[in-house]
């Protein structure tokens, strides 16, 4: 596939019907190496992480650098079955890119493309990067050592696209974009019995109750109001039937918050919290709470206004800014260590929320996404 024949429709339709889930991108990862070596450009170098082997890097050398611009699409896909009733539906049965990383993984090879054909002024990082999903495959190839001498940009961007936004519309904002993440996993072992006698037993089921409801609190009476934050439980799961008290229960939730003070706080009162019912109902927690690279995603005050100042200049793009969304994004962690901006592209499927089986994007949305992007970057690179 030459440069000149890429079709991105037809590639994130492959993309689509091809999903894969965190660290298993082995198939996602070739197929996008295919058609970047395919290119044969002459300043363009591809780079493989060993240590993460669902990992792609492709640089670009500038013709005249003064930067290196990073640029990040994530290629993961969700453990969910997909119901849109597409042709290019999901082949694998329990796997969906219902997030839509397969708009972003495309959206990046058309900017790519762009760039290998038409040598950059500056020299260009891009990243696909494995497990966005869970286990923060962006943190992990940052402390392996990834981001370093030509490989290290000065400043990155990324994109999320965005349902309830019209196709090709783009907006971001100065400060925090998307919320940090704190997964909480917890089983609760206690002492099962029969209904009749619960004297007998050490209930379970009412400590979860108790957890439920108490988190509930931390945001309420600990966060400051003008900073928000979440407490979710989204998983609870004890027993098999009415008449017995069961020995053991599970729960799973989230914790999010703009701020990353915030957010461990939140962890340290959910952690006091599971020690006091703990004691309380007199069974045993085994509480886990992990945040891994899920920081909160603060966009770079430079970069941003850059950002901001050249899609609201442009009269062809359709720009706004927004509202911080409580989305979990691993591109926090990276944004961190390395200046940079995060956007979101409408998709325009407000009927459907980001991880939702029926997700269906419009794909008008890739070719204005692309066509933004390359102004963007190369009017930047012209500063």
């Amino acid at each position: 596939m030459t440069i000149t024949d890429l079709n991105l429709i037809d590639i994130r339709r492959h993309l689509h019907a091809h999903p894969e889930l965190s660290m298993a991108e082995f198939e996602t990862q070739a197929y996008l190496k295919k058609i970047v070596t395919s290119w044969h450009s002459p300043w363009l170098t591809i780079r493989e992480i060993p240590a993460l082997p669902t990992a792609l890097l492709v640089r670009l050398a500038g013709k005249h650098p003064k930067r290196t611009i990073g640029y990040r699409a994530d290629i993961d896909a969700l453990p969910i079955t997909e119901e849109t009733g597409l042709p290019f539906s999901s082949e694998r049965p329990g796997v969906m890119h219902a997030c839509g990383h397969d708009i972003h993984m495309t959206v990046a090879l058309g900017v790519l493309a762009h760039f290998a054909e038409r040598q950059p002024e500056d020299n260009m990082v891009f990243l696909f990067q494995p497990a966005e999903e869970e286990q923060a495959g962006g943190k992990q190839l940052y402390e392996l050592g990834t981001f370093v001498n030509e490989w290290r940009p000065d400043e990155f961007y990324a994109l999320h696209n965005q349902p309830a936004m019209r196709a090709g519309q783009i907006a971001t904002r100065q400060g925090t974009l998307f919320a940090g993440s704190t997964e909480i996993h917890l089983t609760i072992k206690g002492k099962g019995g029969h209904a009749a006698f619960p004297h007998r037993a050490h209930d379970v089921i009412v400590a979860a109750a108790a957890f439920v409801m108490q988190v509930q609190t931390i945001v309420s009476r600990n966060v400051d109001p003008v900073h928000g934050g979440v407490v979710t439980i989204g998983m609870l799961q004890a027993g098999t039937i009415g008449n017995v008290i069961p020995n053991e229960a599970q729960l799973a939730g989230t914790i999010r918050a703009f701020k990353q003070p915030d957010l461990e706080m939140m962890q340290q009162r959910v952690r006091e919290i599971a020690q006091g019912l703990e004691t309380m109902y007199n069974v045993q927690f085994d509480l886990q709470l992990i945040q891994g690279g899920y920081w909160p995603v603060n966009n770079d005050p430079d970069t941003t206004k850059a950002f901001i100042q050249y899609m609201t200049n442009d009269d062809e793009i359709d720009f706004t800014t927004c509202e911080p969304a409580m989305t979990g994004e691993d591109f926090g962690y990276l944004i961190n260590q390395i200046p940079g901006t995060m956007f979101w592209l409408g998709v325009g499927d407000d009927a459907h929320t980001l991880h939702d089986s029926r997700l269906s994007p419009d794909e008008a949305a890739i070719e204005t996404g692309v066509k933004a992007i390359i102004k963007y970057l190369s009017w930047r690179m012209s500063e």
